[in-house]
């Protein structure tokens, strides 16, 4: 099972990436044919609400969740930091998806009450970070006791 809840992570991790990925691209060109058909993600595009101090909050979900899969990828194998990442994995990918979903929680507040407009990207985005946060929790609950 764990090696199910570990590659599921992983897959959802690089979906999330290519998400944000997709949508900083979007943010950064502005080209409204990305939308796909939702005149909503240029509604929530264009809000003051899709940058943090000029960053935008796709490039912020590009680092959450390359975090993720970096730490992922590398607390089995470690080549630097070894002990520290090997011995901490589970407890740094639960701390990376508790940011990440505490920050979900904020942008899907913005979304629906303060823009009134749901961008079906980002509700994507929010999706994967609410799973990969609820399998953390699995994780770390699974996790010997040292």
């Amino acid at each position: 099972m764990d090696k199910w809840l570990y590659r599921t992570m992983i897959g959802l991790a690089l979906i999330g990436l290519i998400v944000a990925t997709y949508m900083t691209i979007y943010k950064w060109t502005n080209n409204n044919a990305m939308c796909l058909g939702s005149g909503d993600c240029g509604t929530v595009n264009a809000s003051k609400y899709s940058e943090v101090r000029g960053i935008p909050v796709a490039l912020i979900g590009v680092l959450g969740y390359a975090a993720i899969l970096v730490t992922l990828a590398f607390e089995k194998r470690a080549f630097f930091l070894e002990d520290f990442i090997t011995e901490n994995a589970t407890l740094l990918v639960f701390g990376f998806s508790l940011t990440g979903f505490l920050f979900t929680l904020w942008l899907i507040y913005a979304e629906i009450f303060l823009i009134k407009a749901l961008c079906p990207f980002c509700l994507a985005s929010q999706s994967v970070m609410t799973i990969i946060f609820i399998l953390s929790i699995i994780r770390l609950v699974r996790q010997p006791q040292l």
